[in-house]
């Protein structure tokens, strides 16, 4: 077929499909989420009719009925999928299906990822090469962003969405009457609030248990919660402990806290719970001030289409938070009850770090000039350095930008479009093996969680506190929260498990190592009930390097590894590296280096495994080239590895799932 011929064929199947936009994400944090809707905003204003949705909501076989897919999609653990693209990707792997099961398809794809975790990306890779594989168009050049770039994920994603534009309207153009829609007019949000009628809200509204208006003390536990948000795949946990483990003068403050569930919940060491803050009253409260929404914040109100989707009952792009919208296939057909007041505490994060998208749409909510040029400036690809100078360095919030901005006035009925969604956080689960149970005996649960509270000074002299763990740091026990139990990266095996292993893991990346030893010791302890007069059991040594500042502020858990090492529970041997204690810094890294006989014996001789968590800073990368370091040592009983044989040795292990990595 020639040239012309080719593009006559393609034209005529253009022709034959609507100017269909379809961006599908796999997210596990939102990151990936943010960048489609933007994509989505991308091709809207290119007159696409867009679909935006997760990967496992859609078909594969349904794809080629758009005009152009769209992948964005983040790589979670071990070059993992997200959990919401999981069950797209496996029916990708099914084997009968044809190369030619994508004909037709066009495609581009943006990853994702993290440049300190070995596969970095590879969730994106995977799936570019599967799309290939069963035949699919890449019709421009995928990109892959790094969270370690000085700029984050928008120094590659700016240039890129730049450059996808000006290729859209080149292959797909516009008929010569109608032009894209500027980035100065605001596009119709497709879902806004409107007030309940009174008789469908007849029901009282909950109480929120929250001390209005009183700000907690840096260290006082006040409050009560119960959550009873309807949040999707959730089990509700009790707050049994939330106990500070090191000083009251310490810099950092950490937390031991213990949830129980009342069911049996099966859960392996690298498993996370995540858990969705709320935002607290007073900042709330300022924020319906600074708006001018003090005479409608407690009426009921629920979610409907906005104008240009009004009168449509089918093909409807979800809502900003799908479970408070009753579907035609849901149970209920009611809405939950819902003021405006209740959306900003509970679903809305108005102290997130804005992205462009958010500057760009509350400029079109100002009569300032100066203010709505200012706002426009961020959200100018050729200002993304004065942008992350303005936004991320400082870590500045959505809500002191409206304190500053303060003539943006939005209307209440946009906050669904205009604010991000409040989304859950992350943390690995600290407890294995016996600290499984619930102390009641009643055959529950407990999960326990070691949590650095995030509050730090930034460089512009503010206080910046996590979301999510200020919201943990003033909970008492007695609460109740909704939390949602997630597999982690790790995913050790039995095999793995009764193996010899090094665990490294600074800080509070010590809490899923605990866990995995808590879980050898159940695997001991259950041997010898099984062998009384046998043989001792064929569980390997685990060697544990934990670095922190200081011995006496921030060595989690010492007694019990000296309880575990001296009633023989587990061959357990612990280095320890704490920096601040001596005039030299000393680190895990450098602990590793000192003892490299006994790392070469575990990892070459006896084939152990090594599992790292932590910071994904400079850590990972610097326990890398120790243990390179310690291969390439001339041992007596083993061979002499030059620099490149190290490295492939790691490569190796890495392909054998004996080396991983699970770092935050």
């Amino acid at each position: 077929m020639s040239s012309a011929e080719g593009n006559e064929h393609e034209n005529e199947q253009l022709q034959q499909r609507s100017r269909t936009a379809l961006i599908l994400y796999g997210s596990e944090t939102g990151n990936a989420q943010e960048v489609a809707e933007e994509l989505g905003r991308v091709a809207e204003r290119l007159h696409f009719v867009t679909h935006v949705a997760e990967l496992d909501a859609v078909k594969a076989e349904s794809l080629s009925f758009h005009l152009l897919t769209i992948f964005v999609v983040s790589t979670t653990g071990q070059g993992d999928f997200p959990a919401n693209a999981r069950a797209f990707w496996k029916t990708l792997l099914l084997k009968r299906l044809p190369p030619t099961f994508l004909n037709g398809v066009n495609f581009t794809l943006f990853g994702l990822g993290d440049s300190s975790y070995p596969k970095f990306n590879w969730a994106a890779k995977k799936l570019r090469k599967r799309l290939f594989q069963l035949g699919a168009n890449e019709i421009y050049p995928c990109a892959e962003a790094d969270q370690r770039h000085p700029e984050g994920l928008e120094g590659t994603f700016i240039p890129w969405a730049l450059d996808l534009r000006k290729y859209l309207l080149d292959r797909y153009p516009l008929p010569p009457s109608q032009l894209p829609i500027p980035d100065d007019v605001q596009l119709p949000p497709k879902w806004i609030l409107q007030e309940q009628d009174s008789s469908a809200a007849a029901s009282a509204a909950p109480q929120l248990d929250q001390k209005e208006g009183h700000c907690p003390g840096k260290h006082d536990l006040y409050r009560i919660d119960h959550d009873t948000r309807p949040i999707p795949d959730t089990m509700t946990a009790t707050l049994t402990q939330n106990k500070r483990v090191t000083p009251q003068n310490h810099w950092q403050d950490v937390r031991h806290i213990c949830l129980t569930t009342p069911d049996p919940v099966s859960y392996a060491p690298g498993d996370m719970i995540m858990i969705t803050p709320k935002n607290f009253a007073a900042d709330v409260d300022m924020l319906i001030d600074l708006m001018g929404w003090a005479d409608v914040a407690d009426k009921p109100v629920v979610f409907a289409p906005g104008v240009g989707l009004r009168g449509k009952t089918e093909d409807l792009p979800p809502p900003p938070i799908p479970y408070l919208v009753p579907s035609s296939s849901s149970s209920s057909s009611h809405p939950p009850y819902l003021t405006l007041r209740i959306l900003l505490t509970e679903y809305l994060d108005i102290r997130a770090i804005p992205r462009r998208s958010f500057f760009a749409s509350i400029a079109h909510y100002t009569d300032n000039i100066m203010h709505k040029e200012r706002l426009l400036e961020f959200t100018n690809p050729e200002y993304v350095d004065e942008f992350w100078d303005y936004t991320t360095r400082p870590r500045r919030s959505i809500l002191e930008v409206l304190q500053e901005f303060d003539s943006v006035k939005i209307p209440w009925q946009h906050a669904p479009s205009v604010f991000p969604v409040l989304r859950g956080r992350q943390f690995s689960i600290a407890s294995g093996g016996e600290l499984k149970r619930a102390p009641d005996g009643g055959g529950g649960t407990k999960f326990e969680l070691l949590i650095a509270i995030v509050r730090y000074q930034t460089i512009i002299k503010k206080i910046r506190e996590g979301v999510c763990t200020r919201y943990l740091s003033v909970l008492r026990p007695g609460s109740t929260l909704k939390i949602q139990l997630q597999r982690g990266g790790l995913k050790p095996t039995l095999q793995q498990l009764v193996g010899p292993a090094v665990l490294i893991g600074p800080g509070t990346g010590l809490a899923p190592l605990r866990a995995m030893i808590w879980e050898k010791a159940a695997l001991v302890k259950a041997y010898r009930e099984k062998h009384p007069d046998g043989p001792p059991p064929p569980i390997g040594s685990t060697v544990l390097v934990f670095g922190a500042r200081n011995r006496a502020a921030d060595y989690f858990f010492e007694e019990e590894w000296k309880q575990l090492m001296e009633s023989g529970s587990i061959d357990l041997h612990v280095l320890t590296a704490f920096s601040r204690d001596q005039r030299q810094k000393i680190y895990v890294q450098d602990r590793i280096r000192e003892n490299a006989s006994l790392f070469f014996r575990l990892l070459h001789d006896q084939a152990g495994l090594v599992f790292i968590c932590g910071s994904s800073g400079r850590m990972p990368q610097a326990v890398r080239e120790a243990l390179i370091e310690c291969f390439q040592q001339q041992d007596s009983s083993g061979p002499h590895y030059t620099r490149e044989q190290a490295e492939q040795y790691l490569i190796e292990m890495e392909k054998d799932g004996r080396y991983k990595q699970e770092t935050w």
